[in-house]
C-alpha cells in the first residue's frame, strides 16, 4: 500500500488519481474531511497535531509526503519561521519515525527547488550538485527537513527519495500562477513584452508522472532529484501559451524591466518580481539518465491546456453566478 499525505491538495488529488488509475492501492491523508473520489481509504488528520501516526503507516510500503506549509502570499502568522518549521520539519520527521517503526521501505519527500536558489544567472543551471542557498523561510524549512531525514534513516532499511520541483502549474494552481491566469482571463494588459528570461517549471501532470516512477524504480532509492518539464520558457511565452489556451490574444506591452522590478519590490512583491522577470534554469538530466524518465507533456501543450481548462472553469463560475 502507498500512503499519500496532502492527498486532498493541489498535487495530491492528481497523484492519487494517477496511482489509482495504475491499479495501486492508495491510502490518502489530508486535512479535508473528504478525500479524492478515487480513494476508498482516506484518513482526515493533521500531521502537526495528531499524536498517533503509526496507525497511518500500518501496512504501507511507500510513503509519499506532500503535506506541508507552502508559500503564503500574505502571511499573518505571528512567527512564520516557527510555523514553517512545525509543518515542514517537525511533522515530516514524526511521520518518518512512524514509517520506520512500521517497516516502510521507501519515503518520498516532496521538497522544493527553493532549497537551492530562487533565481539563476546567465549560463547557470541548478542541478543536484549545486550548493544549497535558500533565500526564503519555505526553502530553509525544506532543506532542514531533508537533512534531518537523511540523518534519521541512517542505519535503517527505509530508503529516502527527495524531489525538488520548481513552480508546479495547472489550471487550478494556487498563488502567483493563479493570479496570472485571472489577469489573462480578464483580458488585462501585462507589462512583460521586454522580459528576456528563462524559467524552468513543471506541469502537475509531469510531476505526478515522475513521482510514480520514483515509487517503482529501484534506482530512485536514496537519491535526490531536481526536475522540470525539460524545456525552459520565458514569461512572455508563458503568457502567450496561456492566452492561446483561453482563445484570447496575449495583451503584452513593453515596459522597462528595472522599473517593473522597482515597483514590485516597493509593493513588497520581490518574490513575484523574481518569478516573472528573473531566470531560474534547472538541469534535470539526472532524472532522465538514471531513471529513463521522459516528461509526458511538453510545456507549451501543458500551458495551453491550463489556459483552456481555466477558461472553461471561469466561464462555468460566471454562469453559475448569473441569476
Amino acid at each position: 500500500m502507498i500512503l499519500v499525505t496532502g492527498a486532498s491538495g493541489f498535487i495530491g488529488r492528481a497523484l492519487c488519481s494517477k496511482l489509482a488509475s495504475e491499479h495501486l492501492f492508495v491510502r490518502g491523508a489530508g486535512r479535508n474531511q473528504v478525500g479524492p473520489a478515487e480513494l476508498s481509504d482516506y484518513v482526515s488528520c493533521d500531521l502537526e497535531r495528531d499524536a498517533e501516526l503509526d496507525e497511518l503507516c500500518e501496512g504501507v510500503h511507500t510513503v509519499i509526503h506532500l503535506a506541508g506549509r507552502a508559500h503564503v502570499l500574505n502571511d499573518t502568522s505571528a512567527d512564520p519561521a516557527a510555523a514553517f518549521h512545525s509543518a515542514n520539519v517537525e511533522a515530516t520527521i514524526r511521520l518518518a519515525q512512524a514509517a520506520i517503526r512500521q517497516g516502510v521501505s521507501r519515503f518520498i519527500f516532496l521538497s522544493s527547488i527553493g532549497v537551492n536558489a530562487a533565481e539563476t544567472g546567465e549560463g547557470i543551471a541548478v542541478s543536484e550538485s549545486s550548493p544549497c542557498t535558500p533565500t526564503q523561510l519555505y526553502g530553509v524549512s525544506k532543506l532542514t527537513a531533508e537533512r534531518e531525514l537523511e540523518q534519521l534513516i541512517q542505519g535503517t532499511s527505509m530508503a529516502l527519495v527527495v524531489i525538488r520541483p520548481p513552480l508546479v502549474y495547472a489550471s487550478d494552481a494556487p498563488g502567483n500562477f493563479h493570479r496570472l491566469l485571472k489577469i489573462i482571463g480578464k483580458g488585462l494588459p501585462l507589462p512583460f513584452a521586454r522580459v528576456r528570461n528563462q524559467r524552468s517549471m513543471v506541469s502537475r501532470e509531469n510531476l505526478v508522472d515522475f513521482i510514480h516512477v520514483c515509487v517503482e524504480h529501484s534506482l530512485a532509492a536514496n537519491q535526490t532529484f531536481v526536475i522540470s518539464d525539460g524545456v525552459d520558457v520565458s514569461t512572455p511565452e508563458i503568457v502567450r501559451y496561456l492566452a492561446s489556451g483561453m482563445g484570447k490574444p496575449p495583451r503584452l506591452f513593453g515596459f522597462p524591466v528595472w522599473m517593473l522590478g522597482a515597483g514590485l519590490i516597493v509593493l513588497g512583491r520581490k518574490s513575484m518580481y523574481s518569478q516573472l522577470c528573473k531566470s531560474l534554469v534547472i538541469d534535470s538530466s539526472k532524472a532522465r539518465q538514471l531513471l529513463g524518465w521522459t516528461p509526458p507533456a511538453a510545456p507549451e501543450d501543458a500551458l495551453r491546456a491550463a489556459g483552456q481548462h481555466f477558461g472553461v472553469q471561469d466561464h462555468d463560475e460566471l454562469g453559475a453566478k448569473t441569476p
